[in-house]
């Protein structure tokens, strides 16, 4: 698209679209396979704890990825930084590959598993959403200042030293997040959870606490 912040290209929408063509065609073939009811939901031990019609299921993760695609095609001309994206273009492309690719593995084998293969829910979903958060982590340090993208604080985006510093920190624990997603299922189940909620814990209130601490040490630091 002309004047794109991120510059799509051939090469940099392939693996997506192939992905959301593999999905659609996939919703096809599941809605005419599936029973009537499908399992669309597993709680923490990877057993079954929702269900709901095949033509929900069919349809609704198809138009999820297509939504997502979207998403990360048109967000950048809406972000008032969109000069900022040129400077991390490789990991924007980067994050939306990965993104579309584990919502089109789950739906995957949700589809495997509710025409009868014996698929473990439990380890396989895990396994990609870990590695997905370890793949985020690794770039996360090169995300810019922007509206949409990113550990987005108060503190964070009023100066761009608490910004930079905070990614840093924020990509290691993304990557440790991801290490206890993908052990967690073979773990007893109160220390999985422990580590799981302990992992999330440390992501959302050590960046934000980080943030903040940081943005006072640089005002007290202008100040003297």
């Amino acid at each position: 698209m002309k004047n794109n912040p991120v510059k799509p290209t051939l090469k940099t929408e392939i693996i997506p679209l192939v992905l959301l063509i593999i999905t659609v065609v996939l919703s096809f073939y599941f809605y005419a396979n599936w029973p009537d009811q499908v399992a669309s939901h597993w709680n923490f031990k990877g057993e079954v704890d929702g269900w709901s019609s095949k033509t929900f299921n069919a349809i609704f993760f198809p138009l999820l990825l297509v939504g997502m695609y979207l998403l990360f095609i048109f967000l950048p001309y809406l972000d008032p930084k969109k000069d900022r994206y040129q400077e991390f273009s490789k990991p924007y492309h980067i994050f939306k590959a990965s993104i579309i690719g584990i919502l089109a593995i789950i739906y995957l084998a949700m589809g495997a598993y509710n025409l009868g293969y014996a698929i473990n829910i439990g380890q396989i979903v895990p396994l990609f959403i870990g590695l997905m958060m370890i793949v985020i982590g690794n770039f996360m340090g090169k995300v810019k200042n922007n509206w949409f993208m990113g550990i987005r604080t108060p503190w964070t985006l009023s100066s761009e030293n608490v910004w930079n510093k905070t990614h840093r920190l924020g990509g290691w624990l993304f990557m440790i997040f991801g290490l206890i997603i993908i052990i967690a299922p073979y773990l007893p189940e109160p220390l999985s959870m422990g580590l799981f909620f302990l992992g999330a814990l440390a992501l959302i209130l050590g960046t934000t606490v980080y943030s903040y601490l940081i943005y006072r040490q640089e005002q007290k630091n202008i100040k003297k």
